[in-house]
């Protein structure tokens, strides 16, 4: 068991997103931020896209930090979704490209959930959700953000949670690639493939299970793993000998930049 590239935790956060995705700060941004915080390391691991990383991989340059080249992509597995997130690509261009055509469902998938909010009663329009994603990945906060602007709820988790939570009323199935076949692109683009967050599964033994499919790494800090968690995933990270790795999992200033190593009292 290692850490990544064999970083001390305190000086990293390996899990973060800008404005390529669903996070409020460009690249740019995103980097100064995290070197006003005290980061040495950080990974961008924007939603199936990597068009964040030159940006922001050139501003660490500039400010001392080190910025590693990362995704996360959405995958199912036997009809659960999945997060993959991939380290260190080399062939970031490669990678980008071919998750093309899932980015471009996320587009057909957006549209679908906006018809049905105005089949409930509260119309947007594509161009309102494109405001907030600011040309970046699309996806479901944007539309929250966007419901809530017309004044049809009052916060984006109360969205959610009425509205776009799996089984609810505006929810769509989004259309992705297999867990095996995104470890696959990842190794194949020179990078790791790290299974993210996942106590958020909820199933231990799904989480074994998906260990054994070709993962370099498991998420043993994130700011949903308490510390019974950790020492859970620690553990596995032992059992199968993976790297481990963590990340705040940061979209906004709702949540805290490097914070994510729970107290051990929890």
């Amino acid at each position: 068991m290692r850490i990544l590239n064999d970083y001390q935790p305190g000086t990293f956060d390996l899990h973060m997103h800008t404005t390529a995705s669903d996070g409020i700060y460009s690249p740019k941004a995103l980097v100064r931020k995290a070197k006003d915080c005290g980061l040495r390391t950080i990974a961008i691991t924007d939603h199936d896209t990597l068009a964040g990383v030159e940006e922001a991989v050139s501003e660490g340059k500039a400010v001392g930090m080190d910025v590693i080249p990362g995704v996360e992509i959405s995958t199912r597995y036997h009809g659960k979704g999945i997060d993959v997130l991939g380290y260190n690509i080399q062939d970031c261009l490669g990678l980008h490209n071919a998750l093309a055509p899932f980015r471009e469902e996320r587009k057909t998938r957006a549209r679908r959930i906006i018809q049905r909010f105005e089949e409930l009663g509260m119309p947007i329009t594509l161009e309102d959700v494109k405001a907030f994603s600011q040309n970046g990945v699309i996806a479901r906060p944007h539309i929250a953000k966007a419901i809530v602007a017309k004044g049809y709820v009052s916060d984006v988790q109360t969205v959610f949670d009425r509205y776009l939570a799996d089984g609810k009323p505006a929810a769509v199935r989004k259309e992705v690639i297999s867990t095996g076949e995104a470890v696959r692109w990842i190794k194949e683009a020179g990078g790791q493939a790290v299974l993210a967050h996942p106590v958020l599964l909820h199933d231990d033994n799904l989480v074994k299970q998906l260990l054994t499919k070709g993962f370099d790494g498991i998420e043993v800090w994130h700011r949903h793993h308490r510390a019974a968690d950790v020492q859970r995933y620690l553990d596995m990270a032992d059992q199968y000998n993976l790297l481990v790795t963590g990340g705040s999992d940061f979209h906004s200033d709702e949540h805290t930049l490097g914070q994510f190593i729970p107290d051990q009292s929890e």
